[in-house]
C-alpha cells in the first residue's frame, strides 16, 4: 500500500502525469488516485500551478487559431478584391471604347435581368422588371 502511494505520488509530482493517466498505468480507479493525493499537502498548489498554465496555453492557442483564420479570410478578401478590381477595369474598358454599348456587353452587366432561352438560342429580357425602350427585348447569342 505504502509503495502504491509513493508511486502515485511519484508520478504525479515528480513525472508531471495526470490522474487519469496514473490510474491507467496502475490499473486502479481514477478516484483511487485523487484519494492519495488529496491526502497530500502539496496537491492543491500543484493542482492550481496546472490548472493556470493550462489556461494560458489555451488562451495562446485560441489567438493563434485566431490569427490564422484572420491570415485565410485576409487573403481570400484580397484575392475577391483582385477579381473585382480586374472585373472593374475590363468593364471600364468596355464602356469608354464604343459610343454605343455593345447588347452583349449590356447583358453582361445586367445578367439577372436576362434569361437564357435554349430553343431560339437567345437571351431574353425578363417582363416581369419592366423595360424602357432603349433596352434590348433579347439578344442574339453569337456562335464562333
Amino acid at each position: 500500500m505504502k509503495n502504491r502511494k509513493k508511486k502515485i505520488l511519484d508520478m504525479y509530482f515528480v513525472q508531471k502525469l495526470k490522474p487519469v493517466d496514473i490510474a491507467k498505468k496502475l490499473n486502479i480507479a481514477k478516484s483511487s488516485v485523487t484519494r492519495v493525493l488529496q491526502k497530500d499537502r502539496r496537491y492543491m498548489k500543484s493542482k492550481q500551478e496546472r490548472k493556470a498554465k493550462n489556461r494560458q496555453k489555451h488562451i495562446k492557442e485560441t489567438k493563434d487559431y485566431i490569427k490564422a483564420k484572420r491570415k485565410i479570410n485576409q487573403f481570400k478578401n484580397n484575392a475577391d478584391d483582385l477579381i473585382l478590381k480586374n472585373m472593374h477595369n475590363q468593364a471600364s474598358v468596355e464602356l469608354s471604347k464604343p459610343r454605343k454599348l455593345s447588347n452583349m456587353a449590356y447583358r453582361n452587366w445586367n445578367k439577372s435581368a436576362y434569361s437564357y432561352n435554349e430553343e431560339k438560342r437567345r437571351f431574353e429580357f425578363r417582363e416581369e422588371l419592366g423595360r424602357s425602350h432603349d433596352v434590348p427585348k433579347y439578344i442574339k447569342v453569337e456562335v464562333l
